[in-house]
Protein backbone atom coordinates (compact mmCIF):
# COMPACT_ATOMS: atom_id res chain seq x y z
CA UNK A 1 0.00 0.00 0.00
CA UNK A 2 0.76 3.65 -0.85
CA UNK A 3 -0.34 6.61 0.92
CA UNK A 4 -0.50 10.05 -0.64
CA UNK A 5 -1.07 13.42 0.84
CA UNK A 6 -1.24 16.40 -1.34
CA UNK A 7 -0.46 20.05 0.31
CA UNK A 8 -0.31 23.38 -1.01
CA UNK A 9 -3.79 24.26 -2.73
CA UNK A 10 -5.56 27.48 -2.38
CA UNK A 11 -6.80 30.69 -3.70
CA UNK A 12 -4.87 32.83 -5.80
CA UNK A 13 -5.03 35.84 -8.71
CA UNK A 14 -4.57 35.10 -11.83
CA UNK A 15 -1.19 35.29 -12.78
CA UNK A 16 -0.34 34.00 -9.41
CA UNK A 17 1.98 30.85 -8.19
CA UNK A 18 1.18 28.31 -6.36
CA UNK A 19 3.36 25.11 -5.30
CA UNK A 20 1.81 21.55 -5.13
CA UNK A 21 3.22 19.07 -2.94
CA UNK A 22 2.74 15.51 -2.63
CA UNK A 23 4.46 13.32 0.14
CA UNK A 24 4.03 9.26 -0.58
CA UNK A 25 4.09 7.10 2.25
CA UNK A 26 4.28 2.94 2.61
CA UNK A 27 5.72 1.09 0.17
CA UNK A 28 7.76 3.86 -1.81
CA UNK A 29 10.61 1.71 -3.13
CA UNK A 30 7.59 -0.13 -5.03
CA UNK A 31 6.56 3.56 -6.81
CA UNK A 32 7.10 3.95 -10.58
CA UNK A 33 6.19 7.38 -12.03
CA UNK A 34 4.11 9.85 -9.93
CA UNK A 35 2.06 12.75 -11.13
CA UNK A 36 -0.94 15.36 -11.20
CA UNK A 37 -4.34 15.12 -12.22
CA UNK A 38 -7.20 17.56 -12.02
CA UNK A 39 -11.00 17.97 -12.02
CA UNK A 40 -13.07 20.69 -12.66
CA UNK A 41 -16.56 20.84 -11.62
CA UNK A 42 -18.53 18.90 -13.97
CA UNK A 43 -15.51 17.83 -16.06
CA UNK A 44 -13.35 14.43 -16.53
CA UNK A 45 -10.08 14.04 -14.80
CA UNK A 46 -7.44 15.12 -16.77
CA UNK A 47 -3.38 14.62 -17.04
CA UNK A 48 -1.59 17.28 -15.70
CA UNK A 49 1.92 16.16 -15.61
CA UNK A 50 3.98 13.42 -14.80
CA UNK A 51 7.35 11.94 -13.72
CA UNK A 52 9.25 8.67 -14.11
CA UNK A 53 11.38 7.60 -11.73
CA UNK A 54 14.43 8.54 -13.45
CA UNK A 55 12.85 11.90 -14.01
CA UNK A 56 11.61 12.12 -17.46
CA UNK A 57 8.52 14.09 -17.77
CA UNK A 58 5.40 14.69 -19.74
CA UNK A 59 2.89 17.78 -19.56
CA UNK A 60 -0.82 18.65 -20.84
CA UNK A 61 -0.13 20.83 -23.53
CA UNK A 62 -2.91 23.66 -21.55
CA UNK A 63 -0.16 23.61 -18.82
CA UNK A 64 3.54 23.44 -21.23
CA UNK A 65 5.59 26.27 -20.30
CA UNK A 66 3.45 27.61 -16.97
CA UNK A 67 4.24 24.00 -14.91
CA UNK A 68 7.23 21.94 -13.89
CA UNK A 69 6.73 19.06 -12.27
CA UNK A 70 9.94 17.97 -10.36
CA UNK A 71 10.81 15.16 -7.36
CA UNK A 72 12.27 14.32 -4.92
CA UNK A 73 13.31 10.64 -4.41
CA UNK A 74 14.85 10.64 -1.00
CA UNK A 75 11.73 12.66 0.58
CA UNK A 76 9.20 10.46 -2.03
CA UNK A 77 7.75 13.49 -2.34
CA UNK A 78 6.99 14.97 -6.04
CA UNK A 79 5.73 18.86 -6.56
CA UNK A 80 3.72 20.66 -9.18
CA UNK A 81 5.52 24.07 -9.25
CA UNK A 82 2.38 26.39 -11.31
CA UNK A 83 2.79 29.80 -12.82
CA UNK A 84 0.67 32.43 -14.52
CA UNK A 85 -2.19 30.92 -13.11
CA UNK A 86 -5.28 31.30 -14.73
CA UNK A 87 -8.88 30.68 -14.35
CA UNK A 88 -9.58 27.67 -16.45
CA UNK A 89 -6.53 26.35 -13.86
CA UNK A 90 -9.30 26.00 -11.22
CA UNK A 91 -9.68 22.38 -9.93
CA UNK A 92 -8.87 19.85 -7.08
CA UNK A 93 -5.79 18.56 -7.80
CA UNK A 94 -5.13 15.05 -7.14
CA UNK A 95 -1.52 13.26 -6.75
CA UNK A 96 -0.80 10.07 -8.35
CA UNK A 97 1.52 7.47 -7.86
CA UNK A 98 2.23 4.05 -10.57
CA UNK A 99 3.26 1.10 -8.82
CA UNK A 100 1.49 -2.24 -10.17
CA UNK A 101 -1.54 -0.33 -9.22
CA UNK A 102 -2.15 3.43 -9.57
CA UNK A 103 -2.53 5.03 -6.04
CA UNK A 104 -4.36 8.50 -5.12
CA UNK A 105 -4.63 11.20 -3.01
CA UNK A 106 -7.46 12.62 -1.57
CA UNK A 107 -7.19 16.15 -3.42
CA UNK A 108 -6.33 19.80 -3.00
CA UNK A 109 -8.51 22.33 -4.04
CA UNK A 110 -7.05 25.35 -5.93
CA UNK A 111 -8.98 28.25 -7.18
CA UNK A 112 -8.12 30.83 -9.16
CA UNK A 113 -10.08 34.23 -9.00
CA UNK A 114 -9.71 37.55 -8.73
Amino acid sequence: QVQLVESGGGLVQPGGSLRLSCAASGRVFSINAMGWYRQAPGKQRELVADISKTGRTMYADSVKGRFTISRDNAKNTVYLQMNSLKPEDTAVYYCNADTSYRYWGRGTQVTISS
